[in-house]
Formats: structure tokens, sequence, C-alpha cells
């Protein structure tokens, strides 16, 4: 009896270590600088504020002067891009020590900035300058200069769209200016211009068809990639910041700072040919949203709001999660690709796992019942056949 009741417990032990890593696996993250495991936002109390996912609050603060402004991460989560507008510089930090890789002087109090495609090139501008520079993201030195005869709004990378464009192809630079929008080649030929009716502000590029413009009249327009012609008013009479958009689904998040809410577009493709209702949806929030991200994967949402808190957002579920407070008046937030890419530059500290909190821990519980139950199912049964065999021979 007490070896085959041993069987029985080793192999119901070893289902139990089988189904284990099932209720686990969600609950390890990896705190190695990208998304969903890190998000920073410009314009906290200290500078910049690191927020921790897992733990749903800030974990630390980068202290970084010149009134930081807009941040963007690199793909492997190494190295920050900072715009510092009243030290009219920008900064490439290391995430990890927070400290200055290298720094350029950037004319016209510098504001805005986007990365290539390929992620050799950190284009940067200010509304106080007419003019774009494209700086070496790794010496932050000037390598070209595109001049637009305006001030600069917003700034975009787009995939090229000739019929002939490969994924080889240099990109488009899309500047967002008072009169509208202007394209420059990534050589530094100027490849055309769309007038926008007050004006262009904010621009999101999506991978396909579609550029969306945010105008500084307070509409949202559809801009096409090929043609270069305004497609479509999306949405108007609200004051809309930097947007965002999701890689799965295509859709753009444009915070609307004047109704404290998020506006989610439907996306704008090749083959659409009846045009939906816009917005496809609202998220009520309770103060103005300044900067929105979502994470690469598709599954998290951020908005940095005026009051100091950051909402963080389910994507699938479409609902809010949980509010994170930062502090001062976040400005911009940003996460990084997931999983990160291989890095180019030197080795950051090893990673280390941190615990999510208890997202599948009702799974865990569950099988920890299941096993108990069938360990002490088994058991009695074992001793049910034994009492009946001994009872049986004692008759006979």
């Amino acid at each position: 009896m007490i070896l085959t009741l041993r069987r029985y417990f080793y192999r119901c032990f070893f289902l139990f270590i089988l189904l284990l890593p099932i209720g686990l696996s969600p609950l390890i993250v990896y705190a190695d600088g990208g998304a969903p495991q890190l998000a920073y936002v410009a314009g906290g109390t200290e500078g910049i504020s690191v927020i921790d996912i897992a733990l749903r609050r800030v974990t630390r603060t980068i202290a970084e002067g010149g009134n930081p402004h807009e941040v963007l991460l690199s793909p492997d989560g190494h190295a920050l891009y900072v715009t510092e507008p009243e030290l009219g510089r920008v900064a490439i930090l290391n995430t990890k020590t927070g400290k200055a890789i290298c720094t350029a002087n950037i004319p016209g109090q510098p504001s805005l900035l986007a990365l290539s495609l390929d992620t050799s090139v950190l284009y940067v501008a200010g509304e106080g300058d007419s003019s774009v520079r494209a700086l070496d993201p790794t010496t932050c030195t000037v390598q070209h200069t595109f001049n637009t005869n305006e001030p600069v709004n917003g700034l975009a990378v787009a995939a090229a769209v000739t019929a002939d464009a490969t994924p080889f192809t240099p990109n488009q630079i899309w500047i967002a200016g008072s009169s509208g929008l202007t394209i420059f080649e990534a050589s530094g030929r100027l490849a055309g211009r769309v007038a926008i009716a007050g004006g262009a502000q904010y621009i999101s590029i999506p991978g396909g068809f579609t550029a969306y413009v945010a105008t500084q009249q307070g509409s949202i327009v559809a801009v096409d990639l090929s043609t270069r012609k305004v497609l479509r008013t999306l949405l108007s009479g609200g004051q809309f910041g930097p947007m965002d958009f999701d890689e799965n689904t295509g859709e753009i998040y444009a915070p609307d700072r004047q109704h404290n809410q998020l506006d989610v577009i439907a996306p704008i493709t090749a083959g659409t040919t009846i045009l939906p209702k816009e917005p496809a949806r609202i998220f009520h929030l309770s103060s103005s949203p300044q900067s929105v991200a979502i994470t690469s994967d598709g599954q998290l949402g951020f908005v940095a709001l005026a009051s100091g808190q950051v909402v963080m957002l389910d994507i699938p579920g479409r609902s809010i999660i949980s509010s994170i407070a930062v502090g001062g008046t976040p400005r911009f937030i940003i996460t990084g690709l997931y999983p990160p890419v291989a890095s180019s530059l030197p080795p950051a500290p090893q990673t280390v796992a941190v615990a999510a909190g208890p997202a599948n821990l009702p799974l865990l519980i569950v099988l920890t019942v299941i096993l108990a139950g069938i360990l002490l199912s088994g058991a009695l049964w074992l001793c049910w056949r034994s009492y009946q065999k001994r009872f049986s021979n004692r008759r006979s």
C-alpha cells in the first residue's frame, strides 16, 4: 500500500509541477527599460518620473534640468532622448543610470522629437525655429538641417510610399507648421506640401496609408500619404494633444484637453470605402490629458494628466485599470518596444525579474485545491481498498 500511495503521489505532484508555470508565468515581468515594464513621464516633480508598471507606482526619478518636454526611447531600451527647451538642447541619457551619453545645443527651444524607422537618425525641432535638425543618436552630432520657412509645431516619420519603395528606402520627414505640412526626403529634397486649414499642430503616422493631423483650430484630419491630400475631417471642436496609435489595430488615440477625454479613432486604410462615425469610443478622464502612449504589444495604454496623475488603460478590455501619482505637470509619456531589440550599445546591467502582482493568484489557488483534492481522494480510496482487502481476509 505504501509503495502504491507513493507512486500515486509522485504522479499527481508531477502533474502539478507541469501546470504550475501556467499560473505563474504572467506574474513575472522584466524591468529592462521597455514596455510594458517601465514608462517615462516628462514634467514630473523632479524632471522625469519612471513608472514601474508591475508595481503601478513611480520607483525613481531622473533629475534633468531644462524643463524636459518630450521624451523617446531607443528600441533596445538603453537610451532616453529628451528635449530641454529652457536650456536650448537635446540630451541622450542612459536609462539605467540617468547619466548623459551626449548633448547637443539646438536653436528655437527644442521640444519635438522623431526617430527614423531604422533608428539611425534622431530629428529635433522647436516652435521657436523654422528648421529641423537630424542628429546621430549615439553622438548627438548634427548631420543635416531641413528648412521649413515657418515655426515647427510637430514632427513624424513615415516610410516611403513610392511604387518601387523597399524596407530599405529612406524615410520621409513630415513637419507640421502654421500653413500645413512640409514633407522632406531623408536626403534633404523637398517632397511636397499639404495645406491644412487652421494650421497643423501634431502628427501621428501608423504604418500604412494615412497620416493623422491635429490642427491648431481644434480638429483632426486624415491625410493620404501617397496623394498628399486631405481625405476627411475626423474630429472637431476639441483641443487635441500628441497622439499615439495601436500597432496591432491601427487605432489612433487622441487626447482631447478641452473635454477631459481620450478619443479613439478607427483607422482609415486603403480599402476603406464607408468611413465610420468618429470617435469609435471615448475614455472619460478626471483631468485634462496632455499625452498618451500605447505599448507596442497593444495591451496597455498610459495617459498623462495635467493634475499630476497617469491613468493606466487595459486596451483590449477598453477600461481604466488604475491611476498613478507622478506629481508636477506631466507633458509627455513614452513606453518602449516589447520585447526590446538587441542593443548595439554597451550592455546594460543584468535584467532583474520582479513580481507583477497577484494577477493569476486565483488560478494558482485553484490548481493547489485541485492537487489537494486529488491527493486526498487517492489516499482515501487506497485506505478503503486496503480495509476491504483486510476485512475479506478476516472473513475467509
